[in-house]
Formats: C-alpha cells, structure tokens, sequence
C-alpha cells in the first residue's frame, strides 16, 4: 500500500472556504443508477471489506428524518489544520497553546508524532476532499484507490471520540457544547476566502468554529445515517 503523505494546509495569501457535506445514506439515493457518489461509495466499500468491516449502511427513506444533501458547516482551512495541532499537542501530553498563522512547528509535530497522526481520524484526513462514514473502526483507512480519490477514510464515531477528546483544552465541555455556527448559505468554491468566524473572541476562537462544526456534522452523521463530506 502507498504510504499516504502528511496532510498540510493548503497554501494561501488568506483562508480558503471549506464546507462540510451531509448526504444522507438512504436506499432512495444509494440504489439510484443515477447516484452521483456511486463511484465513492464502491471505493468506501471494497475498502472497508478489504479491513475485515461492515460496508457503509444504507438505510430506508423517511421523509422528514432522513435529512438532504446539504452543507452542514463551513470554516477556513488553516483553522481546521490549527484544531488538528491542538488535537496532536493534547494526544502527545504538550501543552496547548494557541497560534495566529500556521508555520513550521505544526508540520514538524506531523512529521515528529507521524504514526500517531495516522492512528487519528481527526488529523489523517485531506483538508479539501474525502468522507466520513458512520461505521466505527480504529483507524483511517488509507488504500491506493483511496488515495488516488478523496484521501484517507474516516469513521463518523472515531472523529467524535477524538473531538470529545480535544474539547477541554479548547474551553468546550464535550457533554453540553455552545450552539452550532449556522451552516453556509450555500456552497463556496475552492479559491474563495473563508468568512470570519462569528465567535471572534478568546485564543481558541478559530478551533472552537472548527470543532462545532465539526461536532454538528458527525452527530447529525450518527443520527440520521448519512456520511461527511468535505468539498
């Protein structure tokens, strides 16, 4: 298998937009000829089956609960790398401590603590494209044909452990978060800046964003059968 490479921020005058997808894991979608994540889901599949799991669920349509593709949360990029810093600090008993910019101490704690960053559903994760699904294992699965896609797969249950983990070295309690950002009025683009996040105050401020949305996405995953999808 192909050693997958250290996740790294994209590179960028000012913080790109990334959003968060649901789509919803439901028989009326997943068993269409015209499902536009056919391809993905197959490759999630033969993944998963290769690790000895359950293949990804599909559930029945109930209108109502089952929920539409839609976005779920958007944050910018560097934030989401600075979340997955304080994850690795807090895993490996450092102190966490807050940045502005991203510089070279993140990719050397990558390079430094790499097979713990391997273990972690959080952090081993392409920052632009890839899925979360809601079957719970231990580790990413990172294949050649995953990584010829949309990255490293992640397990819905794995990143919550890992968020519950992170949140107090954040100023969250895991067990009675603040209420969610509102999801992105509609989809952004690749290139396009990042709008500031609405909780403007204290030194986590950017993490905490991240990890709302982050939170909303794999317990909403959890509860109405859908996966995750970064775009």
């Amino acid at each position: 298998m192909r050693r997958p490479t250290v996740p790294t921020p994209l590179e960028s005058e000012s913080p790109l937009a990334c959003d968060l997808w649901l789509v919803p894991l439901v028989d009326v979608l997943c068993h269409s000829p015209d499902n536009p994540f056919a391809e993905e889901l197959a490759s999630y599949d033969k993944a998963l089956t290769e690790a000895g799991l359950p293949t990804v669920p599909v559930f029945s349509y109930m209108p109502g609960l089952s929920g539409d593709v839609a976005p779920v949360a958007g944050f910018d990029y560097d934030a989401l790398h600075f979340l997955r810093r304080a994850y690795l600090l807090r895993l490996c008993g450092l102190a966490v401590t807050p940045v502005d910019e991203l510089g070279g101490d993140y990719e050397q704690l990558l390079e430094m603590f790499e097979p713990t960053a391997q273990q972690s559903h959080l952090v081993w994760h392409y920052d632009h494209a890839g899925a979360y699904v809601p079957v719970d294992f231990a580790a990413p699965l990172a294949t050649d044909a995953l990584l010829d896609g949309g990255g490293p797969l992640g397990s819905t249950q794995g990143l919550l452990r890992e968020l519950e983990f992170v949140a107090p070295s954040l100023g969250i309690d895991p067990s009675n978060p603040p209420a969610p950002p509102a999801p992105p009025a509609r989809p952004t683009t690749l290139e396009e800046p990042a709008p500031a996040p609405p909780d403007a105050g204290g030194p986590f401020a950017r993490e905490r964003h991240v990890w709302l949305g982050l939170h909303t996405a794999a317990t909403r995953s959890l509860g109405q059968g859908s996966m995750i999808v970064f775009s």
